[in-house]
């Protein structure tokens, strides 16, 4: 793959015609992208009926009354029962073999402990928690990108932590000047 084709640690928006509506409106953030494919989450969409601590009593953790009160997410429609911590974590901090680094400062971690740390008033600042993941096969991802499914954009913490799920997505576009009244569902090729 190209080097900089690479799009590790950038923002996926979905187009106004997207085609598949689970992300429809969808802001995503690469967490990895290579010659075998690409896995993202998607960071706008909350869990309607789901929220943190119901989850730590679903997993039988206890939670003190210092728990950290995470975001729960949709974090895409590959494997919805599996659970990745999206944080911050220093650049000059090693991170440990449960977790994966996103760029220079953020990394996912898919492991109980973490979830443990939260519920007692531990673990990186900021975090969200997402279910599931977004997925894409070897140049599918790119395939999608020049068919006008998404636009690509560099990440933003307010997109990926921020509370304002609804305005996520044109906040994004705007972050490109993008006024999403203008844009057109129908993709063009010179």
């Amino acid at each position: 793959m190209d080097k900089a084709a690479n799009l590790t640690g950038k923002m996926l928006i979905a187009m106004p015609g997207m085609r598949d509506p689970r992300f429809e409106h969808s802001v995503i953030l690469i967490c990895a992208h290579s010659d075998d494919g690409a896995m993202g989450l998607v960071v706008n969409r909350p869990l309607p009926d789901l929220d943190f601590s119901d989850l730590l009593a679903q997993l039988n953790i206890d939670a003190s009354d210092d728990l950290i009160d995470l975001p729960v997410r949709f974090g895409g429609p590959v494997e919805p029962g599996r659970g990745f911590v999206l944080h911050r974590v220093p650049r000059d901090i090693q991170i440990a073999d449960n977790q994966m680094r996103i760029g220079d400062d953020l990394a996912i971690s898919t492991t109980r402990d973490f979830l443990v740390d939260y519920a007692h008033g531990r673990g990186p600042q900021p975090a969200v928690l997402a279910l599931g993941y977004a997925g894409w096969g070897p140049g599918q991802l790119d395939s999608e990108i020049l068919d006008n499914g998404w636009l690509t954009a560099d990440r933003g913490d307010e997109l990926i932590f921020g509370p304002d799920n609804t305005g996520k997505w044109r906040a994004a576009l705007n972050s490109l000047g993008i006024n999403p009244l203008m844009l057109s569902p129908d993709a063009g090729h010179a």
